[in-house]
């Protein structure tokens, strides 16, 4: 099912993810977030399962960050790879301040699905960014990289 995800928090990048779950065999959503977690677009999902799936991946990039400022040399984070039961998660970084997330089943192929997801990301790249929120106080929030 195509996602519920108001127009306001950009369904019209819509196509771009489900272009995405269409072309990788076994691939079944995508949700495209800022990294602070909100929805921007998403595929195969209604409007709640999206915005769990953006608070997970926000959380699982923000995690990683955290270890690679800790242990790796930087914060930089190209992507996360969960292996579930039944699934594959993959989070990655998709343009400053946005984040994109797909699941798939057990049978994708992780490489082809991986690939696709960086050459979407690097295709369109500046259409991803999120723009800085502004606060209660009108100055502009700097989003999480």
């Amino acid at each position: 099912m195509v996602s519920a995800v108001p127009p306001s928090q950009g369904s019209d990048l819509t196509w771009l993810l489900s272009d995405l779950v269409q072309r990788v065999r076994h691939t079944r959503s995508a949700v495209l977030l800022s990294s602070d977690g909100l929805t921007r677009a998403a595929h195969g999902l209604d409007q709640d399962g999206a915005e769990r799936m953006a608070a997970i991946a926000s959380g699982l990039i923000s995690l990683a960050r955290s270890a690679g400022a800790e242990f790796g040399g930087g914060d930089l984070v190209r992507q996360v790879v969960a292996e579930l039961e039944e699934a594959l998660l993959f989070v990655s970084s998709a343009g400053f301040g946005s984040v994109l997330a797909v699941l798939a089943g057990r049978e994708a192929d992780a490489g082809v699905l991986g690939y696709e997801m960086a050459q979407l990301i690097k295709s369109v790249r500046p259409f991803l960014a999120t723009p800085a929120r502004e606060t209660a106080a009108g100055a502009a929030r700097p989003p999480v990289r």
